[in-house]
């Protein structure tokens, strides 16, 4: 990304677009009973809240009555048709990292491994995104949970442990390629959520060859553990190299998420902020997500920038929009073209 002399200026910076993810899948309702939600009724109204509180874009996971994190994907039509119900501009954005089990033995006999996961485009409602991986990965959110912050909930107990810093991000090549070849065909636009510099190089070649047609909507991860850790130097890195015509949200964990939220939005980036991130405040008390959305606010407003309506983060997110031709897409967002059979040196953006 390019920053001119008034890019900090926020006149020249689009609104803020409010990530919240309130279902925070890690922890058991007993964890932070005051803000886990597990009716359906109750994750509905967490929705309702959020969006109420300045929050456009909804990070939807959902739980069964157990407290434990649902696999049906009944249980995720019937969430997102909630959702789009009581707050209809609210971006729906399902996380990517489901997989689903078949709810009935003809699912089972037709459902492929590969296919449970791949079913995120078969959702219906439809949401408006799914978020997509790039590149295998592991995930140990273990690295970063300091003891001090887990005394006295689930994550605490040793074979959660130990199955939470063992985790991984299944994103191979040829995965990543039917992946989005369905979230295109059904209409969803994938939201990339990148662990480093070298997701983002390989999504840049996809995005060369065609295999993906369309707005470039950005989470930069820093949450350690085999992915960018929360170093500032990482973060403005990949910013630097992100592409001037796409979006770029700030993601990382604990008490790391308010300061990087704060960088991203005086770049005239974007926060996420909710459970799934950080239960505590700077303070290590607990800390809602209403309550973390309501802070976003805040120092967005110190900052000047305006806080995005869910129309208008649509606009930003360029929701619906999909391109004909790599050229198209690379033009739009703000890369460079591919170089013609002949031109020597570096690529030039004109023709």
């Amino acid at each position: 990304m390019q920053f001119l002399d008034d890019s900090l200026h926020p006149e020249n910076q689009d609104k803020v677009v409010i990530t919240t993810a309130p279902y925070g899948p890690e922890w058991m309702p007993e964890d932070f009973p005051e803000d886990i939600p597990v009716t359906m009724d109750e994750q509905i109204q967490k929705a309702v809240d959020c969006y109420n509180a300045g929050a456009t874009v909804l990070h939807l996971h959902v739980r069964e009555l157990d407290g434990k994190g649902s696999k049906r994907l009944s249980k995720f039509n019937e969430l997102i048709a909630g959702v789009r119900a009581a707050v209809p501009d609210m971006i729906i954005q399902v996380g990517g990292s489901i997989s689903f089990a078949p709810e009935t033995e003809g699912q089972a006999a037709q459902w492929l491994s590969d296919d449970t996961r791949h079913m995120l485009a078969d959702l219906d409602p439809k949401p408006d995104q799914v978020t997509v991986a790039i590149n295998t990965t592991q995930m140990n959110i273990m690295e970063l949970l300091y003891p001090e912050y887990l005394e006295g909930t689930s994550l605490s107990n040793p074979a959660y442990m130990a199955a939470y810093s063992e985790m991984t991000v299944p994103a191979g090549p040829a995965w990543v390629e039917e992946h989005l070849r369905r979230l295109q065909a059904s209409g969803i636009q994938p939201h990339f959520q990148l662990t480093g510099i070298h997701a983002l190089e390989t999504l840049d070649r996809l995005v060369r060859k065609g295999v993906y047609k369309g707005p470039l909507n950005l989470t930069w991860i820093g949450i350690g553990g085999g992915f960018d850790g929360p170093n500032p130097f990482n973060f403005f890195n990949f910013v630097h190299r992100a592409p001037d015509g796409c979006t770029v949200t700030a993601e990382s964990l604990l008490k790391n998420v308010l300061p990087f939220n704060m960088m991203a939005m005086s770049m005239g980036l974007h926060p996420r902020c909710g459970i799934e991130d950080t239960i505590i405040d700077q303070h290590g008390k607990r800390f809602t997500s209403v309550q973390q959305i309501e802070q976003c606010v805040r120092v967005a407003r110190e900052l000047g920038r305006e806080i995005a309506t869910g129309k208008e983060a649509r606009e930003i997110y360029r929701i619906g929009v999909q391109y004909d031709t790599i050229d198209e897409t690379l033009a739009a967002n703000g890369m460079a073209p591919n170089r013609k059979a002949g031109v020597k040196n570096v690529p030039m953006y004109t023709a």
